[in-house]
């Protein structure tokens, strides 16, 4: 599966067309709140220049990139984890999702509406949190009273959900997400399937004029200075939209031309890349090269398994080659001959970058 990003904000804040912008899956985006009134889907191919690098070496039939689902939803509004907006109907649609792009209105323009009377980034943001919390607490509520039930009726199971659930609903109460506290594996392991959205990790988007595409001005720069500017990126929405309508071969030059040295997708690439701290392994086989996405740390076998829960099951070994070194040396025959190919077995942690051959028994 691919990465699933969720797309949340206010109302009329620039989601649809980020999406539109990012994937080209033209979704509605007009200048009224709840122009969105069901979630719509697009899926963006992640930049790759190292696989189109392998192709040329490799020669396969195919190469395959690896893609960000993106989930955009209707705009929260104060009362949403209840119904209002739509909300409540809304947030169930961004609980699978693996992180939060938090789009907030970073500009003023009397002619677009804003779901407020002022632009406050800061509060705008807050909005949302709290309704992100308010719709957790009904779930750690509702899962405590489960298992507190389960407990009392399944001769002592049960007891790690009520503890677990329990604290959750305590923090949660405190005004204190799930992702800032810190959980026993097991806590994780029981926690996970209330799927809170407290617990997801989240980046902001300060969606900023066509003037200000950096972030320097002052709404933005509140944004980041309560955020953390390592979780905000700045982009103007508008400016991405003019750039999707153009040929590929154009649009860098028309960055470039505004001073920017990346696009959205590439910034929400390798933000959501770090944030999930994820690498790229590829594999070849069928005459097929393809780029995959995992966890940093994670052995060959779970690999394997992002490829087919058969080949994670029945796993023997992974031939491996690096990037650097195929890069270097030019074709896989140069590699054996320097005995740079290796077998790798149960115990090996993929890294970044790695070509992976995979032996397994079905």
């Amino acid at each position: 599966m691919s990465l699933s990003i969720g797309i949340a904000g206010l109302p009329n804040v620039g989601k649809s067309t980020l999406l539109n912008a990012l994937t080209h899956a033209g979704a509605e985006a007009s200048n009224y709140p709840f122009c969105t009134i069901e979630k719509n889907v697009g899926v963006a191919t992640v930049p790759d220049p190292e696989l189109r690098r392998l192709a040329e070496i490799l020669e396969p039939q195919e190469a395959v990139s690896t893609t960000i689902r993106f989930v955009d939803i209707a705009g929260l509004v104060p009362g949403a984890s209840h119904g209002e907006g739509l909300g409540n109907k809304f947030l169930g649609h961004i609980r699978d999702v693996d992180a939060i792009l938090h789009v907030v209105r970073c500009f003023e323009d009397e002619n677009v509406v804003h779901a407020g009377e002022t632009v406050d980034p800061v509060r705008d943001a807050e909005i949302v949190e709290t309704e992100f919390l308010l719709a957790d607490l009904q779930t750690a509520e509702r899962a405590l009273e489960k298992w507190r039930k389960a407990a009392r009726h399944g001769k002592g199971e049960g007891a790690d959900e009520v503890a677990a659930f329990g604290r959750a609903l305590e923090a949660l109460q405190e005004g204190t997400r799930i992702a800032d506290l810190e959980l026993s594996q097991r806590e994780h392991e029981v926690l996970a399937e209330a799927r809170f959205l407290t617990a997801k990790p989240c980046i902001y988007l300060a969606n900023t004029s066509e003037d200000d595409p950096t972030g320097t001005g002052p709404l933005a720069t509140a944004l980041k200075e309560a955020k953390g500017a390592e979780r905000v990126l700045c982009v103007s929405i508008k400016i991405e939209e003019e750039v999707s309508e153009l040929p590929p071969a154009e649009q860098a030059e028309f960055l470039e031309g505004l001073g920017l040295e990346e696009s959205a997708l590439d910034l929400v690439d390798t933000a959501c890349y770090r944030l999930l701290d994820l690498i790229t392994f590829y594999t070849i086989a069928n005459d097929k090269l393809r780029a995959w996405q995992l966890r940093r740390g994670s052995p060959a076998p779970v690999a394997a398994g992002r490829i087919h829960s058969d080949m994670e099951r029945g796993f023997i070994r992974a031939e491996v080659m690096a990037l650097k070194d195929l890069l270097e040396w030019g074709s896989r025959h140069a590699l054996h001959e320097h005995g740079l190919i290796h077998t790798a077995g149960k115990d090996y942690v993929v890294q970044d970058r790695d070509i992976l051959q995979i032996h397994f028994k079905a």
